[in-house]
Parts: C-alpha cells; sequence; structure tokens
C-alpha cells in the first residue's frame, strides 16, 4: 500500500515522505489516526505543503541545533503541578507540559514533538528527559517537578 506521510511515524518517515507499507498497517493504523493519507496523483501536490509545514518547524542545520542544545543544558526548568502527599502525582507529566515549561523558562520553542519522556513521570524531584533536535543532535534537558 502506498501512503503519504501527514506527520512524523518513528522508524517509517517524516511528513511528505511517500512510503511502501502492508495494506494491513496502512488501513488499521496509520489512516485511521491521520499519519497518513493514501497516495494519489492529486495527493502529490499536498506533498509540497506538507513540506514546507514541516521546514517552518525543524531546525534547519546542524549548527543551529548545537546552539539550541547549548541553550537546553543551561536551562533550569520548574513544572509545578498538583500532586498527593506522598509525592505522586495526579496524572502525568506530558510533551506538552514540558514545552510549555521550557518556554516560561525563557528557552526556545519546542516542538513536543521531538520531546520523548522515557518512562513517564508520575512523581515530584528531578527528571531528565531527552529532546531531539536534529537526525544528529540530541539534548538532554533536566526537569524539577514540585508541588503546586
Amino acid at each position: 500500500m502506498k501512503l503519504i506521510l501527514t506527520s512524523e511515524v518513528t522508524g517509517l518517515g517524516a511528513p511528505g515522505d511517500i512510503v511502501e507499507v502492508k495494506s494491513g498497517y496502512g488501513r488499521n493504523y496509520l489512516l485511521p489516526r491521520g499519519f497518513a493519507i493514501l497516495w494519489t496523483r492529486g495527493g502529490e501536490k499536498q506533498i509540497s505543503s506538507i513540506k514546507k509545514a514541516r521546514d517552518a518547524r525543524e531546525i534547519r542545520d546542524l549548527g543551529t541545533a548545537q546552539e539550541v542544545a547549548g541553550q537546553l543544558k543551561s536551562l533550569k526548568v520548574v513544572l509545578k503541578t498538583k500532586a498527593g502527599d506522598s509525592g505522586r502525582l495526579f496524572g502525568s507529566i506530558t510533551t506538552g507540559d514540558v514545552a510549555d515549561a521550557v518556554k516560561a523558562a525563557g528557552g526556545p520553542l519546542l516542538d513536543r514533538r521531538r520531546i520523548e519522556i522515557a518512562p513517564a513521570i508520575k512523581s515530584l524531584g528531578s527528571h531528565r528527559v531527552s529532546v531531539k533536535l536534529h537526525p544528529e543532535v540530541s539534548a538532554a534537558l533536566d526537569i524539577e517537578v514540585v508541588a503546586a
């Protein structure tokens, strides 16, 4: 099955890429979630607009990515959230929460889809989050989760 990706799918491709996948994967996972659209000649015209939107969001070159990684390394990010008496959170910290906290701390604007929270953050304290800025550059971001 030939599809055009509309959002990034790990291990498959980036928005605007034309990919060939098994029909079950495309029909049952990619299409219903809006990660892809069927490939057609008319759909190929949409690729340019998808790639323009992707280019606007991406960090363009390696030097800029390394500069942003340096900014993130020196940044102190504090997230305030509701927690119980034992230090356990009501819910968990999401990538959107981290992106908003970085922006509020005076850091660069980050795309929440580039932030990776390995084990879910469900407790107060110090945690490390990975941010994939460029295919060759990842930055580690230390965040402090405190009770509100």
